[in-house]
């Protein structure tokens, strides 16, 4: 309590002294509080109504994409890192750096743009360059030296096989089969990991893993990959989620354990969702689908999603804009699966709302313009006054999808 205090206490002095950071602060107050109405006791927050053409959602992804660019740009090295109004830039976060590739990929390919792709091959070349001996990739941020980590690791393994997947070299392939190797060696009996897992504790989210297991599965039909993460997926659905599709062991703290963050429910449904596309599992993706309705049902009726929320799927604290995009993905597969366009409409509705976000109207640095902020407003718990790259990694994602099914919808 006394340590928030203190952060907060000179986070916010810093907006008092330095008009980069007092600039966005008073922005994200001005739209945060100000814009709001109340009317027949209902709150009606500024975003509610807002929607954006096809050019403003264009542009919008662009800006978020030379962001990602701009990042690794910034970095000693060809990873990608994050910025803090206060702190400044991290050195490069190695998962992040991992799930990053396919965005600058994908939207490199989109635009036959080199440049973008190749920026994306050498993350992925740097990456190999850091594997560990045993197979896996270090926590958090390079400077920190930390001991490799089963989730940061699967996210890695989407990097590799999204470049190997474009240039056909081996040594991408060669390095997942050494992470996939080591995730499975290292397995308890029970169908989760522990060892080497973030606090050391079993967590639902590394559903995330499962995914890439499953595609260097289906490259190179090592029946193991698809055993392990087949292994971890009903772990979860049966012993972890709860009749109304929470679930349980979802936070990446100990503490908050009672209320996990969006961001890591997302990540729990969409590793389910794609393992049960991927294996065309119907028990896996009504697993996935019970728990995406529920947030569906509250972003329906509220227009926006809390950061946190409890087994009663009772929201708190201020929204976090990487679950939102996330979660956004997860109805556009939805709807994608299903053509139940309640799903798309949704997604599209909370895209305006990142849009809204991202779009401060002030004048701002190539360290800010087309980020995403880790909390809206800015100041909220989770990664305050930061700009944390993976919000606008998923942002990009969600937008870039977003494409696909208003293509597909034609």
């Amino acid at each position: 309590m006394i340590k928030s205090l203190l952060r907060y206490t000179r986070f916010f002095s810093y907006s008092f002294f330095f008009s980069e950071v007092r600039k966005i602060v008073f922005a994200d107050f001005i739209r945060f509080y100000l814009g709001q109405k109340v009317i027949n006791n209902t709150t009606i927050n500024p975003w509610s109504s807002k929607s954006y053409s096809e050019e403003e959602r264009e542009l919008a992804l662009e800006k978020a994409v030379q962001w990602l660019l701009h990042s690794q740009n910034s970095m000693s090295d060809d990873g990608i890192g994050s910025y803090h109004l206060v702190n400044k830039w991290s050195s490069s976060y190695v998962e992040t750096t991992g799930y990053i590739i396919p965005s600058l990929l994908n939207y490199g390919i989109l635009k036959n743009n080199n440049t973008i792709i190749n920026k994306a091959i050498l993350a992925a070349d740097w990456l190999i360059k850091i594997q560990k001996n045993s197979g896996g990739w270090q926590g958090e941020c390079i400077d920190d030296n930390r001991p490799e980590v089963v989730f940061n690791t699967g996210q890695v393994i989407r990097g590799l096989h999204s470049v190997y997947k474009y240039t056909n070299d081996s040594k991408y392939l060669n390095s997942a089969i050494k992470a996939c190797d080591w995730l499975c060696e290292i397995q308890e009996n029970e169908g989760f990991w522990k060892k080497n897992a973030f606090m050391n504790v079993p967590r639902v989210y590394d559903s995330y893993i499962d995914a890439p297991l499953l595609m260097i599965y289906e490259i190179t039909g090592k029946e193991i990959y698809k055993e392990k993460a087949i292994k971890n997926l009903y772990w979860i659905i049966e012993k972890k989620q709860l009749q109304n599709g929470w679930f349980e062991d979802c936070d990446n703290t100990i503490k908050r354990n009672d209320k996990p963050i969006l961001h890591t429910i997302s990540y729990t449904i969409d590793g389910i969702l794609d393992c049960g596309i991927l294996l065309n599992d119907k028990k896996l993706i009504n697993a996935a689908i019970k728990s995406a309705d529920k947030l569906f049902e509250v972003f329906n009726k509220n227009k926006y999603l809390k950061g946190r929320f409890d087994a009663l799927w009772n929201g708190s604290e201020y929204i976090i804009t990487t679950g939102c995009a996330q979660i956004a993905i997860v109805w556009m597969k939805l709807y994608k699966l299903t053509k139940n366009t309640q799903y798309l409409n949704a997604a599209l509705k909370m895209n305006d709302l990142l849009i809204f976000i991202q779009d401060r109207k002030i004048k701002e640095t190539s360290n800010t313009e087309g980020a995403l902020p880790g909390s809206f407003p800015i100041w909220g718990r989770y990664e305050s006054f930061s700009f944390p790259n993976w919000a606008t990694k998923y942002f990009v994602d969600s937008m870039f999808l977003e494409n696909e099914c208003l293509k597909e919808r034609i």
